[in-house]
């Protein structure tokens, strides 16, 4: 009996594989699809409690889609003018989407809620902020940390890794951002909200980022593992 050649296989192979096969992966398990979608979702506060309230009666896709429509019409009604009818349709939007945060999102076209509700949380921070005076660099800079924020939530997924839920409500959710927003557009403090929002955002989920990838072993470069096989 002798030791032959040795293989290196990327651990990353190596999770996709156990995953396919429906065994757990790392610190992360297998994944459930139902769970992935609902996470995706950056629900804060506010929603959770909704959803526990309708106790997931409520249909996510066409809440959603009918909250991404109402968005649009108090944006082109009134984001340039005072006073603004966009700065009222977080609570309308909330109203309408929140309930829903507590249904299990299994149906076929669940997976477009996710995204319905990112185009609403950007399309109202980019339209209200560049209609009511925000500097471009503002605007584009909280875009850019909520974008990496919801690319690094993506990503745990596939890994079968959870974000921290603390570190989510600590985030707001995105009805929480959009609230914050809104009234500081009524108390005419809009730039301050923008710039205060993206350092809090940006110190939070990159820290918690940072420590959740340093434990998990899985923040830095490809890990590979050695095979010995009998010659």
């Amino acid at each position: 009996m002798g030791l032959g050649r040795r293989r290196v296989r990327p651990r990353r192979a190596r999770a996709r594989l156990a995953r396919a096969r429906g065994a757990p992966a790392g610190t992360g398990g297998p994944v459930n699809a139902a769970v992935q979608v609902g996470d995706h979702r950056d629900d804060g506060p506010v929603c959770l409690v909704l959803g526990r309230t309708a106790r997931g009666r409520l249909p996510p896709l066409p809440a959603a889609a009918a909250a991404a429509g109402v968005t649009a019409l108090l944006l082109a009604a009134g984001a340039p003018g005072p006073p603004a009818p966009a700065l009222l349709a977080p609570i309308v939007v909330i109203l309408l989407a929140g309930p829903s945060a507590g249904h299990p999102h299994t149906g076929r076209l669940d997976w477009l809620v996710p995204p319905i509700i990112r185009a609403i949380e950007y399309g109202y921070l980019a339209v209200l902020g560049f209609a009511q005076g925000v500097s471009a660099p503002l605007v584009y800079v909280l875009a850019a940390v909520l974008a990496l924020h919801h690319c690094d939530v993506a990503y745990r997924s596939r890994q079968g890794v959870r974000t921290w839920g603390l570190a989510l409500r600590a985030g707001l959710g995105w009805e929480g951002r959009m609230l914050c927003v809104a009234f500081a557009g009524l108390c005419g403090l809009l730039p301050l909200a923008y710039a205060a929002l993206a350092a809090y955002l940006g110190v939070l989920f990159g820290s918690e980022g940072v420590v959740m990838w340093a434990r998990s072993g899985r923040g830095g470069g490809v890990m590979v593992y050695w095979e010995e096989e009998k010659a």
